[in-house]
């Protein structure tokens, strides 16, 4: 297991040999550095060539990209996130020295760095490089089950004679040409199944490989917290330190019968999973089970008809989305946050599936006359979910006659802003909006 560092090794891994990752050489152990690189980074472990599971976490992934794209970010402490009032999307390390965490609010981030640079998010520009990794993932194995944008478990199960490579090999490969063909940099945790692979891959951040194998694994576990268990969150935490349970280590000692008495379906989840066991398979299609989009406002908006205008551009947004990967949905969800932070929600079903920024409009916009009476709203968001194939979105509205005008009307403008851009076409409601803005 590698655990400290990218050197470190398990003390029985004197039998294996070690592999360089800047260079992918295979080196007899124990060497400081590569004998032909001189790389310091070795991995030694003695089910290095027996290990399949993977997982690929891209590092602080949002801000890398940005370095890439503005070398003079490079030394810099950098945040992406919202306004003042919004939270840290993710930060760099650099700025995470300082205290700087993801989701944070943004005022606690600059407190604690006060010389970040703060950009907005670019969700287009990642997604178009989180597109580019994932091609890379499927062309090493159709087993990958994507996670997020820029994290993915693969599975390399009989790929040897296919890449003339051990699996550890090939992901010391895929790290080192992510790196230099893209641009950002990946941490891989290699391990016997996916619930170990997740934790080795955060144990050597950033550029990080490391590995834990089945032996070891119960030994690894035992004083690590409760919280690294897959779906321990920190209600369940609570829930389990009030009972004494706080280590891993403690629910091992415990028969699993009575583990599953106290703590049900999840009392099962913590007995396989304290002892490092994990059968669930890397699945490839996971579909998305909804598209939403969110803004947290700079001051507090109260009249409906401030509202309104930033409805209608989240609408657009998620429409955007939708169209983009083919979906529509059978529902529509608003959600509103309070000045105190007190949560809104409100869903309608439709009578057919939909992708049209119209339609989720007018929904959105009914449940926000139903759940705005003047009180002050921090933020607003709009989601469509029961999501089906994009096939079967929108069909004639016997009932509105004016819906085939405006789904008209929306494609026009769909195929003015795919080659001018979104600024090019803007609905009155929204241009307004920004009109109103501009002069205040």
């Amino acid at each position: 297991m590698t655990d400290a560092g990218p050197t470190t090794a398990s003390p029985a891994a004197g039998s294996a040999r070690s592999l360089c990752r800047d260079c992918g050489r295979r080196v007899a152990p124990p060497r400081g550095r590569c004998p032909a690189c001189g790389s310091p980074r070795l991995v030694t472990h003695p089910d290095l060539d027996r290990l399949t599971i993977a997982h690929v976490d891209c590092d602080a992934f949002f801000a890398s990209v940005e370095k890439r794209d503005n070398p003079a970010l490079a030394d810099v402490p950098v945040i992406v996130g919202g306004g003042t009032r919004g939270v840290v999307s993710t930060c760099c390390y650099i700025a995470r020295i300082h205290g700087v965490r993801s989701a944070m609010p943004m005022f606690k981030a600059l407190e604690a760095c006060p010389e970040a640079v703060v950009i907005r998010p670019d969700m287009a520009k990642y997604s178009a490089v989180g597109r580019q990794i994932r091609e890379r993932m499927l062309a090493l194995t159709p087993l990958v089950e994507p996670l997020s944008i820029d994290e993915a478990f693969l599975d390399l199960s009989g790929t040897e004679r296919l890449h003339q490579a051990s699996p550890a090999e090939v992901m010391a490969r895929f790290a080192r040409e992510i790196e230099r063909d893209i641009g950002v940099t990946v941490s891989v945790g290699l391990a016997p199944n996916k619930f170990l692979a997740k934790i080795a891959s955060e144990l050597d951040k950033p550029r990080g490989f490391a590995v834990i194998g089945p032996a070891e694994a119960r030994g690894f576990l035992a004083t690590r917290p409760v919280g690294v268990i897959w779906g321990v969150g920190k209600v369940f935490q609570a829930r389990l330190a009030a009972d004494g349970l706080t280590t891993i280590g403690q629910l091992q000692a415990m028969d699993p019968a009575d583990l599953i008495r106290r703590y049900g379906s999840m009392g099962i989840r913590l007995a396989r999973l304290c002892q490092g066991e994990d059968d669930r398979q890397v699945t490839p299609s996971r579909p998305a089970k909804s598209v939403s989009a969110e803004t947290t406002f700079s001051t507090d908006l109260s009249k409906r008809a401030d509202l309104r205008p930033v409805l209608r551009d989240l609408s657009e947004k998620v429409s955007a989305r939708l169209k983009a990967a083919d979906l529509a949905g059978r529902s529509v969800t608003l959600k509103l946050k309070t000045a105190q932070f007190r949560l809104i929600t409100r869903s309608r079903q439709l009578a057919d599936p939909t992708q049209l920024a119209d339609r989720i409009f007018r929904a959105g916009d009914d449940l926000l006359a139903d759940a705005a009476w003047g009180e002050a709203f921090r933020l607003i968001g709009i989601g469509v979910g029961d999501l089906v194939a994009g096939t079967q979105a929108d069909p004639a509205d016997l009932i509105d006659e004016g819906s085939g005008r405006r789904a008209r009307a929306e494609e026009a403008m769909d195929r003015v802003r795919e080659k001018f851009g979104k600024a090019a076409v803007e609905t009155g409601l929204v241009h307004a909006a920004r009109q109103d803005r501009s002069r205040s």
